[in-house]
């Protein structure tokens, strides 16, 4: 047995040592989730929800900037899957972020594998379902993407890494409420918010049924702490608290922000956050963490307030007391708009590299593509009830847009998007934006709905540059900061309010630009950058993955066993380390 061990240990040393060989530097993270369906009763009615390896929400990823990041996903549910991985930039990977423009859905039952690269990147982000409105079902979970450790980070280490999702919740689930969509009608409110796929802790016996699981933290007295909140809700923003804790703001998104300190933050769906938080409180009793709904009216919509609970581990009795208010300005946005402006980028901190954040000198380069795209509350079109950006209700094709263009099929879709509105009716198109490689383009988002929207653009983090009420005009220019406008992935629009952003098209591929409200964009707001280095190279783009899957006009292309192993997909040298990996796990298992 002594010599078998010998020998497996000499085998391993020199599968390692080729490995080394052939593959320094970049790590390979290794992640299996099987999306499923269980049981869960977060607001204290039973209901179906999405989980992630029997877990709702499902694991954190914690990854490192530029390892390469493979997650096999066996799709357990009884309809088709993509899982979007929102705001990593996917550089050169357009093929692997799980968006219908890019990626043909996963059917039910199938494996498949993402493999991609958390290439030049930290921050904190979220993954989720992206079809079919699952997300209100849940699916979601964290991203973290630490700084390697030769890059310093702007703070002193802090003593532990805490996530926290947050967001609206129906007890119906994403069928029935994709069914209401689709038949003409609103959502209506909420049936509450949710903390970490928990319920509200019991603050008030009037309003808060008992019976309801609730969200503890606990902490240790004297410490600092890195607490990562996401909104990753359907539509309601939500401002965040901690009782009696001031909020000190770190980053937004993958920048670092100049550190200010809030005793709340509005978080609007699909942003992120991450703040450093001193538990130098006494420990008299525990705090609330408190998540409720903004520009509502507080009394109508008291049920609808997540309620959590920070625990010191040497904490003397429960939290009482009301909870800490939230702003009180329920008719008037401008306080939370100018909390908006307020954060600005880290021009000195390092970033995922070791130069300063701001050496990009954004605001001294030349625009050259001018987009005002105007969303619109819904609308008639076609006899449906609809959402539009410049009078188009998007269309998602059949076959998605960037393997449209690998087969050079034509038809299925317009490179016509408008750079302004349209005048006239309109109308349901698969219409979109013709970015140019290496230009740099200036979106102004003009929100004339009645309610907060928040805007996401794949592939990239863009400058964002000004907000402000009223319409945007060529003037509105002067008012733009050039200088520290944090560098992010998601960005707010307030109702009659514009919001204008700067963007580097230098990311090859077909990115998404939408609605983070789930309603709204399942209704049809959004659409697609298309940028395409006209020289075709690797160096720009990565190959089609050699596992993608094939729909609409390619379906004939599909084989079911061209995914029946969980295989990566950047060619042969990538597919030998996973093989490899498999290998050791199984050798490993038998002498031991």
């Amino acid at each position: 047995m002594a010599s078998c061990t010998q020998s497996f240990q000499i085998t391993l040393v020199c599968i390692f040592l080729f490995m080394g060989l052939c593959f320094a530097g970049d790590p390979f993270k290794f992640f299996n989730f099987e999306v499923s369906y269980i049981e869960a009763s977060p607001l204290g009615v039973p209901q179906q929800v999405i989980a992630i390896n029997g877990k709702f929400p499902g694991p954190t990823m914690n990854v490192t900037t530029n390892d390469n990041v493979v997650v096999n996903v066996k799709n357990k549910l009884d309809e088709e899957l993509l899982l979007h991985w929102s705001g990593v930039q996917q550089k050169k990977t357009t093929w692997q972020d799980g968006l219908p423009g890019t990626n043909c859905p996963i059917p039910s039952r199938w494996n498949w594998t993402y493999q991609f690269q958390a290439k030049d990147q930290i921050g904190s982000f979220f993954y989720f379902p992206s079809l079919h409105f699952q997300r209100a079902s849940g699916g979601f979970g964290g991203i973290t993407i630490n700084n390697r450790g030769e890059i310093p980070i702007p703070f002193d280490f802090p003593y532990d890494d805490i996530t926290i999702m947050i967001g609206d919740w129906y007890t119906r689930n994403h069928t029935a409420l994709r069914n209401t969509l689709l038949a003409g009608k609103d959502l209506g409110k909420p049936d509450g918010v949710l903390i970490n796929g928990k319920g509200p802790y019991r603050y008030n016996d009037t309003i808060v049924p008992d019976g309801i699981d609730y969200e503890t933290i606990t902490v240790h007295p004297g410490k600092t702490y890195r607490i990562r909140v996401s909104n990753v809700g359907i539509s309601t923003s939500l401002n965040f608290r901690i009782q009696n804790h001031n909020l000190l703001l770190a980053e937004a998104e993958g920048s670092y922000t100049v550190q200010q300190n809030y005793t709340s933050l509005d978080i609007h769906v699909g942003q992120s956050y991450s703040f450093l938080v001193t538990m130098n409180q006494n420990a008299s009793s525990d705090y609330y963490i408190v998540a409720s709904a903004r520009f509502v009216n507080q009394s109508q919509w008291q049920r609808v307030t997540g309620v959590g609970i920070l625990k010191y581990t040497n904490s003397k009795g429960k939290a009482h007391g009301p909870l800490p208010e939230p702003p009180q300005d329920e008719f008037d946005k401008t306080y939370s708009m100018n909390q908006a402006r307020s954060i600005r980028w880290n021009v000195t901190a390092s970033g995922a590299r070791p130069n300063p954040q701001g050496s990009f000198r954004y605001g001294s380069i030349n625009v050259t593509e001018i987009y005002v795209i105007q969303n619109k509350p819904p609308t008639m079109v076609d006899g449906k009830r609809r959402t539009t950006l410049n009078g188009i209700s998007f269309v998602n094709p059949k076959t998605p847009i960037r393997l449209a263009d690998k087969y050079k099929l034509k038809g299925v879709y317009k490179l016509d998007f408008p750079t302004a509105p349209l005048t006239g009716p309109p109308k349901m198109e698969t219409s979109v934006i013709n970015g140019t490689y290496r230009g740099f383009m200036e979106i102004i988002l003009q929100n004339n709905d009645t309610k907060v929207h928040t805007y996401h653009m794949s592939g990239y983090a863009f400058f964002v540059v000004g907000m402000d009420y009223g319409v945007w005009s060529n003037s509105s220019r002067g008012t733009y900061n050039k200088w520290d406008g944090i560098a992010r992935t998601t960005t707010q629009v307030f109702p009659g309010a514009w919001t204008a952003i700067l963007v580097s098209l230098d990311n090859v591929g077909v990115w998404n630009l939408r609605t983070e409200n789930l309603d709204s964009w399942f209704l049809g707001q959004e659409t697609y950058i298309r940028v395409v280095n006209p020289e075709p190279s690797n160096k720009t783009e990565m190959p089609m993955p050699d596992n993608a899957l094939f729909c609409g006009q390619l379906s004939k292309l599909q084989k079911p066993q061209d995914i029946s192993s969980a295989t990566s997909i950047r060619g042969n040298g990538s597919k030998f380390i996973f093989a490899m990996l498999l290998l050791v796990s199984a050798i490993f298992s038998v002498f031991h």
